[in-house]
């Protein structure tokens, strides 16, 4: 029942004073609709705008001039959640006053074959189609982080593209040591062991480990006071060089490449770490983040990412709601006695 009258509560808030705007999102070029609450067009031909200042003003003029051409007293804009393209338009729709809501992508491919039996899409069509869901009422609104939210969220955006960017440069150094050093595994099981990386950042080939030795190896790793490798490490490092079945061809460009690999490594670790620091800062004063981090087996990067995608938790009125937004609610699939 608290289902149908938040339906019914949307269906009300397009009335008779409505202007109701169906948008089509791109990248670049917009396209827009007015109708009024009983689906009349207002206007002659659809709206082609820019995502620009300039755009954003004429696509603003415009609907203000239909609105009151009209007397009407308010401005719905739908649009679909595209990817970002939407977010500028919105934050300008919600800087001038306008309502802004979503309509789901999925509502609209299942909708456009109701007035004209073509599932096809176009630039005049599918405003339309948006503009008829709102006015149906089947929307929702839009929630856009602000404060230390809309920070969490870009803080964990960066913190995945730089996650995705690391493992990549693992990956390629995965490859190299196949090509070039394939019994570094017997050495060491992670690709890239605080140890090994600092021989290998001077001394990147078999050939140059088996020139330095053991003894060479240990006085490195006295010179760098580094506590966590002994005499046994050295030799299982020594011994995997010496006994090494890697490429030997252009060794001048194997250093360059794992140079290049490493440094990578290096500057993709130190944005992790400066993301990390600014999340430490602003988590906080997040609140109740700390019965976040009192779930056992919860981390910080669990927390970052669900605060990111949630949001505010106190506006959810119960559990079920969260789950509905994350996609996981229950849903009953039955028919007659099955």
């Amino acid at each position: 029942m608290k289902n149908c009258n938040k339906q019914n509560e949307k269906i009300e808030l397009v009335d008779e004073k409505t202007l109701v705007i169906g948008v089509d999102i791109g990248s670049y070029d917009e396209y827009a609709r007015a109708f009024t609450c009983r689906k009349q067009e207002l206007s002659k031909k659809p709206l082609h705008f820019y995502n620009t200042a300039e755009g954003f003003k004429t696509f603003k003029d415009w609907a203000v001039n239909i609105m009151k051409a009209n007397g009407l007293e308010k401005i719905i804009v739908g649009m679909e959640p595209t990817s970002i393209y939407w977010e500028a338009l919105a934050t300008y729709c919600k800087d001038n006053g306008m309502i802004l809501v979503h309509v789901n992508p999925a509502a609209v491919h299942k909708s456009k074959e109701l007035d004209d039996n073509d599932p096809s899409k176009n630039d005049r069509k599918d405003p339309k189609v948006i503009a008829d869901l709102v006015t149906d009422g089947r929307y929702s609104f839009p929630y856009m982080p602000e404060e230390e939210y809309a920070q969490l969220r870009e803080l964990s955006n960066l913190r995945i593209r730089t996650q995705e960017s690391l493992t990549q440069c693992k990956n390629r150094l995965a490859r190299w040591y196949s090509r070039y050093f394939p019994e570094f595994k017997e050495a060491y099981k992670n690709v890239v062991p605080k140890t090994a990386m600092i021989i290998m950042d001077m001394y990147p080939l078999p050939e140059d480990i088996v020139t330095l030795g053991v003894e060479g190896i240990l006085q490195i790793w006295r010179n760098k006071k580094v506590r966590a490798a002994g005499e046994s490490r050295a030799k299982k490092l020594y011994e995997a060089a010496k006994n090494s079945i890697g490429r030997k061809e252009a060794a001048a460009v194997a250093r360059l490449e794992f140079q290049s690999i490493k440094e990578d490594l290096d500057r993709y670790q130190e944005r992790l770490e400066a993301i990390d620091k600014e999340v430490d800062e602003i988590l906080p004063k997040i609140k109740n983040a700390d019965k976040l981090f009192g779930i056992k087996g919860v981390g910080k990067a669990t927390v970052l990412t669900f605060l990111s995608e949630v949001g505010d938790i106190s506006r959810f009125e119960n559990p079920k709601e969260i789950q509905k937004l994350a996609g996981y609610a229950i849903v009953t699939n039955d028919s007659c006695k099955h």
